[in-house]
């Protein structure tokens, strides 16, 4: 995939939020979600965004999305800078960046038919008329493995998979090129994550479509990512192609989190890595390294120091990692 170009660019990207306090209700901290993310997605191409609830994975893709107007830093999409875009500027490039929400009972309209739902996107951006639009929804409903008759029902007819079905179909109608999925598959049943995983594989290889994929489940991740970035209290802490991050973690962080995917072979021995301590508070993250407070490895240095997001691949492969101890721990 290194011969396609970036179709979203994103610099040291920061979104922070006030906290209001006293009588007069005056800006007392701030909430650091994220906290100075570099990252790209190329046409065709999986990033996986992991880490433990509250890291700031969800609001670093509603900031790309521009849902949260960014506290600092440039987004570029396809090769455009749209960090200052109004909501009037964003309506065109909204065709070519979509979402898919984390709670399927939530993200539907239960007023509104399937129908109504899918075809909603393109009555907005003025696409076809009210027949070819009946029409393509039907076909979207096929496509995701929905039954035609679907276009007639409410979303409570539906079980919790195929209401995430209905928003995958919904984010694929204007036929975007680069879909933020906000945990998809979260809220399912561990029977139907997979079904809906292998859908969102087969409609990236026939649509090319690019994939910001969210999740604090590395399993699942692995499953469909062709990179991984690990974040933790805002920022991103390791950076690599999958294979790499899961068989040669380099940070602390990270290693914590692949001792906790379970083990199918209960044979073979695996050591668990309990980390202690709970996050740090978004609002007074710790000084040098946000980690250090629960590494195990921690050193003077990394209370004091924060260190720099640096290239520790071998083998001509890039591995970022935010660690003094990268590669000797």
């Amino acid at each position: 995939m290194s011969d396609t170009k970036p179709i979203l660019e994103i610099f040291d990207l920061k979104k922070h939020f006030p906290v209001y306090g006293g009588v007069f209700k005056k800006k007392v901290a701030n909430v650091y979600a994220v906290d100075g993310v570099t990252l790209s997605v190329n046409e065709g191409e999986t990033i996986g965004l992991v880490g433990e609830s509250g890291c700031g994975k969800s609001t670093l893709g509603r900031t790309i999305l521009k849902l949260y107007e960014p506290t600092d830093g440039d987004i570029y999409f396809d090769g455009v800078p749209i960090t200052d875009y109004s909501t009037a500027e964003m309506r065109p490039i909204r065709r070519d960046l979509q979402v898919i929400f984390q709670d399927p009972y939530e993200s539907l309209n239960s007023r509104h038919t399937i129908g109504k739902i899918i075809e909603e996107p393109m009555l907005i951006h003025k696409i076809g008329d009210p027949q070819s639009r009946k029409q393509k929804a039907i076909e979207l409903l096929e496509k995701v493995g929905l039954q035609e008759s679907s276009y007639y029902r409410y979303p409570h007819e539906f079980s919790g998979g195929q209401r995430q079905r209905i928003g995958i179909a919904r984010a694929i109608s204007l036929e975007p090129r680069l879909i933020i999925c906000d945990e998809p598959v979260s809220a399912l049943d561990v029977s139907i994550q997979s079904q809906v995983m292998n859908l969102l594989i087969e409609l990236q290889k026939e649509m090319n479509l690019a994939y910001v994929f969210i999740a604090h489940d590395l399993a699942v991740v692995r499953h469909i990512s062709d990179k991984v970035a690990v974040m933790y209290l805002g920022k991103i802490v390791e950076y690599t192609d999958a294979d790499s991050i899961y068989e040669n973690p380099m940070h602390p962080y990270t290693k914590a989190l692949i001792s906790a995917i379970p083990e199918p072979d209960p044979t073979k021995k695996k050591e668990r890595i309990i980390l202690k301590g709970d996050v740090p508070s978004p609002i007074d993250p710790p000084s040098g390294c946000s980690f250090h407070t629960r590494c195990p490895y921690a050193t003077d240095k990394c209370k004091t120091e924060s260190p720099e997001l640096k290239n520790y691949g071998s083998q001509g492969k890039e591995q970022l990692v935010s660690c003094h101890l990268a590669g000797e721990v």
